[in-house]
């Protein structure tokens, strides 16, 4: 069977990669106010950021690479995920980051990351560094204290005890607890999940890539991204090929994610790839740029691949963020500003200190505000376009008067068509204003961010929670495919789950066993 336009199936029920530009989030923020809670301990205005679904740390990383172009705030982000993978990747990406330039040389941090971050298949010694850290991380993960010496901008104080039992478990599977390509045959997933997508268009795969490609992205602003590079991760799920192709051929664990298949009538737990396998990692951070000379084009084509300009953003991210991971005493004070060989003033990076990543529930996004710790609390709230279900006014209620609200639009979802990108965002105009905000109004206009902004004498109620939180039935969310097709036509289904200590099931709300070990952390 044809996969109709505009099923949303290619975009996957798990994301493991943002669908839009990385954001400064501060430039986003209302301004310091001098007048606003500050930190009592260290003088220093403070800024709580909720994220929903931003899955791959992108906003984050940005915004730290940033910091030091305004005034000095402590950053608290706080991260909502709807699956621990993501959580895991989160963590996984930020310690690469941060990792110390002898242990990792800037060009080799850059070029791990786009392989763990973007590839289905991955070199050998990458593989090796994932399995490093993760055998690390298992470690770190029950030991909050030792946790908090090695990595002090992590929090997972919030998570509950079997999530944290569940994270543990998927470092472990990355680590290679079970052992051998068949724990998770990311070839033959990514193909199986492929021919499920284009049906009776498989044979014509290529036709259909350059169709999306060339009649859809490109359309839509992504003119950057190469024919070839897209037939290649549409079809390998390889999108940055740094080495020769023949040296990617290690299955990257960090895209397998478990489900609840329907197999011969009963619900099996199934671990797979559930992930985008439409538009791509390009998005994140190789279709716009700060060197403009990377846009240039020459006989109205670009003269750069969005390969080439990620590599070159995320190599320029590192070597900015790379100042939060240095001790205090080789970055001097936050605030002094330093002189290169040339005379020219050098910015200094804040301290890592300034900075938290706190993990929360996984779905506790309606029940944030029960709480009096985040009530009120965020100066701003972000939305990616799979989480817009959730905008409501409960969730509202945790955002300050005068904060704001940033959601993102579908722009890049292939599988939609026109009138749908139109519908979605008339619908996350409508969630908005239910969650108690406005449109910005000096917000320039953009087919890809909605931004928002409460009133500072605004009061959400929440009556009305019910009828906001469920979209109508052409609001694109992540599409929850039915994955008992997925196993017909002779696919073999994917490799059970285990049971603890390797992969216990996932955390669900109603299990009395899910209790937080820190309901409101950073008070």
């Amino acid at each position: 069977m044809t996969t109709p336009a505009g099923s949303g199936a290619g975009f996957g029920s798990v994301s493991w990669w943002g669908l839009s530009p990385a954001l400064d989030l501060q430039a986003e923020s209302p301004p310091v106010d001098s007048d606003l809670r500050g930190d009592a301990e260290h003088g220093t205005p403070e800024l709580d950021v909720l994220l929903l679904g931003s899955v791959d740390g992108r906003h984050l990383l940005r915004t730290l690479a940033r910091a030091a172009l305004w005034p000095r705030r402590r950053l608290h982000f706080y991260v909502l995920e709807n699956n621990l993978e993501a959580v895991a990747r989160h963590i996984l990406i930020f310690s690469l980051a941060l990792e110390e330039p002898e242990k990792m040389g800037l060009q080799e941090r850059s070029e791990t990351f786009l392989e763990v971050w973007g590839n289905a298949l991955l070199r050998p010694q990458v593989a090796a560094f994932v399995r490093t850290q993760a055998k690390r991380l298992v470690h770190l993960v029950p030991e909050p204290d030792r946790l908090a010496e090695e990595l002090p901008w992590l929090s997972l104080g919030a998570l509950k005890f079997r999530e944290r039992d569940a994270l543990e478990a998927v470092f472990r599977f990355w680590a290679g607890g079970e052992k051998g390509p068949e724990a998770f045959p990311m070839s033959r997933l990514w193909d199986s999940r492929l021919r499920h997508y284009l049906g009776s268009r498989y044979d014509a795969r290529r036709g259909v890539s350059d169709w999306d490609l060339h009649m859809k992205l490109h359309d839509r602003g992504a003119r950057v991204i190469h024919t070839r590079e897209f037939r290649r991760w549409r079809d390998t799920g390889v999108a940055f090929e740094l080495r020769d192709s023949s040296a990617y051929h290690v299955p990257n664990r960090t895209l397998a994610s478990g489900r609840l298949l329907s197999h011969h009538g009963e619900r099996v737990a199934a671990r797979g790839y559930w992930g985008d396998i439409a538009t791509g990692p390009f998005v994140a951070f190789g279709i716009e740029a700060d060197d403009d000379s990377l846009l240039r084009t020459s006989n109205g084509q670009p003269v750069k691949t969005a390969g080439e300009i990620t590599q070159h953003n995320v190599t320029e991210l590192f070597r900015e963020v790379a100042a939060w991971g240095r001790p205090r005493t080789a970055q001097g004070s936050p605030e002094q500003v330093h002189q290169d060989r040339d005379g020219s003033p050098e910015r200094a990076a804040p301290a890592p200190e300034v900075f938290t990543v706190h993990f929360l529930p996984l779905g506790s996004a309606q029940t944030l505000h029960h709480k009096s710790c985040y009530k009120e609390r965020f100066q701003l709230l972000y939305v990616a376009c799979g989480m817009v279900h959730l905008l409501s006014p409960d969730l509202g209620a945790t955002v300050a008067p005068g904060g704001r609200l940033v959601v993102e639009l579908a722009r890049y979802l292939v599988d939609l068509r026109q009138e749908q990108l139109q519908g979605f965002a008339s619908r996350v105009g409508e969630l908005a204003r239910a969650a108690g905000f406005t449109p910005l109004p000096q917000a320039r206009p953009s087919e890809t961010f909605a931004r928002f902004h409460k009133a500072p004498d605004s009061a959400c109620g929440t009556d009305s929670a019910a009828d906001s939180m469920t979209p109508p039935p052409d609001v694109p969310t992540p599409p929850l495919e039915d994955l008992s097709q997925a196993l017909e036509g002779g696919t073999p289904p994917p490799e059970p789950l285990k049971r603890p200590p390797e992969s216990p099931a996932l955390p669900t709300e109603s299990d009395p066993t899910t209790r937080e070990s820190d309901p409101c952390p950073h008070l």
